[in-house]
């Protein structure tokens, strides 16, 4: 019974285009839809279908992590149709499931929306390249997106790290190697280093989650090595100094001077509701520049934002430039931006100029 509900809850996510499934205890199930919660129209679930529903998709060796740590987390192919990213905790004493789509179709850097500067960084031999932001902001796509860009015009030797594995890769002009923490390989750090004897020329690392991960991915960059990684952090400016303060304080000068030879770029974005349907990301991005580099290495990396403000000749934007042109291209709405927004005032006065200028105009009312 709980293989067959589990089935047709995926097979309607599929089929909708779901983001996440949510299964709570007294309550039905729930599908994220284009960033909005949705509560199914079915019968509420109670204690037993929750853990009926987790065992028939959890592996053995994930329902043990569970009992021993009350959370785990797995990838799940379902049939040829889609991948899921699953996290299993316990809360209140209950079981608790969130399934996040991975839609077999990677999509092109083109179609994310991510610019030539950004396309043209990545192929370079050398350096650490992050993507950062919140959870649930497309992140694991746009990593996808670039090794699969990467994967159709250039050989080389791929290695992932993830946890769990998301997007499956094939091998088309490279070889790709793809290693699961937990499954394959005990850590990111292990992993890392493991990988320099492998002969790469991508790294690609799912999470700088701790100090050791994060010295380890910088170190790869530093020997000649293309390290991709991620970072929850909402800034290009704010990674750089989550990145600094992730060391002890008698190491930092040094981190700081390995940062800015190692360091390429930095996009972070987050995903917004796109105006009748589906949804968009915004891309703050950072080049590093000497000019950026030299500010990294000085500790002056509160000028990063004015550096990324002046550095447009170079594919650089802030935020709220991003924000600010999504909404000029009538595809959010003036809501949706500002509540993304770093600087929700000054964006509103940005937008409310425009108006008046007669331009961007969304439908929708003033910000004032």
């Amino acid at each position: 019974m709980a293989t067959v509900l589990i089935d047709k809850l995926l097979q309607a996510a599929v089929k909708q285009g779901v983001s996440d499934i949510h299964i709570v205890v007294n309550q039905p199930p729930v599908f994220r839809l284009h960033g909005r919660m949705r509560k199914l129209e079915t019968k509420v679930l109670e204690a037993e279908d929750t853990v009926a529903l987790m065992k028939s998709i959890t592996p053995d060796r994930c329902q043990r992590e569970l009992q021993e740590t009350g959370s785990t987390d797995f990838g799940f192919a379902f049939g040829d149709m889609a991948r899921f990213r699953v996290s299993v905790f316990k809360q209140r004493g209950f079981i608790s499931m969130v399934l996040r789509q991975i839609p077999n179709d990677k999509l092109t850097p083109e179609q994310l929306g991510l610019s030539e500067a950004i396309i043209k960084l990545v192929q370079r031999p050398r350096g650490l390249f992050l993507v950062t932001g919140p959870t649930g902001s497309g992140k694991s796509t746009t990593l996808a997106s670039l090794i699969n860009y990467l994967n159709e015009t250039v050989d080389h030797h791929i290695i992932t790290i993830e946890d769990p594995i998301e997007f499956y890769h094939e091998h088309i002009e490279s070889t790709i190697n793809q290693r699961e923490v937990g499954v394959d390989v005990p850590s990111f750090s292990e992993a890392i280093r493991r990988a320099l004897r492998q002969d790469p020329d991508v790294i690609l690392v799912g999470e700088l989650r701790d100090l050791e991960t994060i010295e380890a991915a910088i170190s790869a960059a530093e020997t000649g090595h293309i390290v991709f990684g991620t970072l929850h952090t909402n800034s290009a400016q704010g990674t750089v100094n989550r990145i600094i303060d992730a060391f002890p304080g008698n190491l930092q000068d040094q981190v700081r001077t390995q940062l800015a030879s190692s360091l390429i770029g930095v996009v972070a974005q987050t995903l917004l509701p796109k105006i009748g349907g589906g949804r968009c990301a915004a891309y703050e991005t950072l080049i590093v520049t000497p000019g950026i580099a030299n500010l990294i290495r000085e500790n002056k990396t509160f000028r990063i934002n004015s550096a990324i403000q002046t550095g447009a000749k170079f594919g650089m934007q802030l935020m709220d430039d991003a924000l600010y042109n999504l909404w000029a291209g009538g595809l959010v709405t003036v809501e949706d931006v500002l509540g993304k927004s770093h600087r929700p005032d000054d964006l509103a006065k940005r937008i409310v100029e425009a108006r008046r200028e007669g331009g961007g105009e969304d439908g929708e009312s003033s910000p004032e």
